[in-house]
């Protein structure tokens, strides 16, 4: 049984992740870390991170960025690997997360969606076949209407997989309307829109020759993300220190 410390429990993903892991045979919540330290009796809970005292496997970060210092900070001390799911970190967050990782273990992804993860598999596959035949690369991403970054990090993941896969010789455009040329050909379109309730759609277009491939996925609840974030935390119980994300989960 794997035991979950869930860092940010009391927020909307942390709430889903409490119930799916309700369901599971393999792990459970031992303690939960919320800074209104408000409780539902299920496991205890603690204002902070440094105040836990519970024993566990690994911990669920789900919560803001301005927490995640703390996080990687008692990971390190409690040597208990960290599943990272909050977003939006800095550089010197993200060097900081790379330094955790030589420490323990450490799994980070732009999303946590299995789906998503297959998905950039398949483009780095994909991509080169298509690209030498001559095929242009879109992406069009679309989010709900409170979502506060353009493009999703998502999006850049996917236009990554399909750039690590073409030697980096791609430039990603996001804005075309300052411009008045023909379409460059080693260039990634990405465009975002947002609308209503949209969980997060995400279409990878090559379009080619009187042909064209759409690659997709759709999300249609963020309870995805969520068991995602618990197989993750399944694998990452155990494993030594280094830099983990979900294309070793799926394998």
């Amino acid at each position: 049984m794997v035991k979950i410390i869930m860092h940010g429990c009391n927020g909307r993903m942390g709430r889903v992740i409490t119930d799916l892991v309700s369901q599971e045979s393999e792990a459970t919540i031992v303690a939960g870390v919320d800074k209104f330290g408000n409780s539902t009796g299920e496991f205890p809970v603690f204002d902070s991170i440094e105040k836990c005292d519970v024993p566990a496997d690994v911990i669920i970060d789900f919560s803001n960025a301005s927490a995640v210092d703390s996080v990687l900070d008692y990971a390190v001390e409690k040597k208990i690997p960290v599943v990272l799911c909050t977003t939006g970190l800095s550089d010197d967050q993200l060097a900081k997360v790379k330094e955790t990782s030589s420490k323990v273990a450490v799994l980070k992804s732009a999303n946590m969606s299995v789906g998503v993860n297959v998905l950039m598999k398949v483009l780095r596959d994909a991509a080169p076949t298509l690209a030498a035949a001559g095929f242009d690369i879109e992406i069009v991403e679309k989010h709900h209407n409170q979502k506060l970054d353009a493009p999703s990090g998502t999006a850049i993941a996917l236009a990554d997989s399909i750039n690590d896969s073409l030697n980096n010789e791609y430039e990603y455009v996001y804005d075309r309307s300052t411009r008045r040329e023909k379409r460059p050909e080693k260039e990634i379109g990405i465009s975002a829109v947002r609308g209503g309730t949209i969980v997060g759609d995400h279409d990878v277009i090559f379009a080619g020759l009187d042909e064209v491939v759409t690659l997709s996925h759709r999300a249609y609840s963020r309870s995805i993300f969520a068991k995602g974030a618990i197989e993750a935390a399944k694998f990452l119980a155990g494993k030594p220190a280094g830099m983990y994300d979900m294309s070793n989960v799926i394998g």
